[in-house]
């Protein structure tokens, strides 16, 4: 766990960053992939040593946007992959019995291989048919902090929110969970916030490429 995950269990809370236009730096969370998480007016900027702080500010950086202004992000990742502006949300796990079965043979889903591609220690979860390619990924994610994706599968009548009830069984009772979506998936973030989810910040990352 570092700075930034507790910070995002602060605002869980409700306690959230000053907001004072501010940018800060904190330590990358996983080795080869950046990102800025920017608050209602503060963002914090996990990046390479080798981008200096005059080097962040004269691309314009700050809480009111700067910091995730795309020309910065373009900019800080060079050559290099970028994700999408995402909306970052936080909720419980409920623990209890797990609903969902580990799923092994939906490792090399699409969504799956993208997590691994940004997160830590990702397990695949789905439901007991094996015709049923709805698919959990639970990870070690954003800041070292537990991250769930969903996708479901349209073949079978399972609503968005509740894979994401059941998802959240597969994390302990009380620990803070997060999950990204796009903004523009709007059937993605109704299913996270009729689960119970609650929107905090934004997140960006890339693997650099500056050389």
């Amino acid at each position: 766990m570092n700075e930034l995950g507790e910070i995002l269990r602060g605002a869980a809370t409700g306690a959230f960053p000053a907001v004072d236009g501010g940018w800060e730096r904190i330590p990358m969370w996983r080795d080869g992939v950046e990102g800025v998480v920017a608050f209602t007016g503060h963002a914090f900027l996990a990046v390479g040593a080798d981008a200096s702080d005059a080097d962040i500010d004269a691309l314009g950086a700050d809480g009111f946007g700067g910091a995730s202004n795309p020309r910065l992000v373009s900019a800080l990742a060079g050559r290099g992959w970028i994700d999408a502006l995402d909306l970052v949300l936080v909720a419980r796990g409920a623990g209890g019995e797990p609903a969902l079965q580990p799923r092994s043979d939906l490792r090399n889903h699409p969504r799956a291989e993208h997590a691994t591609s940004v997160r830590s220690e990702v397990r695949t979860f789905g439901y007991a048919a094996h015709d049923d390619h709805t698919l959990v990924t639970l990870s070690s994610g954003l800041a070292g902090l537990p991250e769930i994706g969903i996708e479901t599968d349209p073949a079978h009548a399972h609503s968005g929110t509740e894979v994401v009830r059941r998802a959240l069984t597969l994390v302990p009772e009380g620990e803070v969970v997060v999950a990204a979506c796009a903004p523009g998936n709007a059937r993605a973030v109704r299913a996270f916030l009729g689960a119970g989810f609650e929107p905090v910040a934004s997140v960006q990352l890339w693997r650099p490429d500056r050389a």
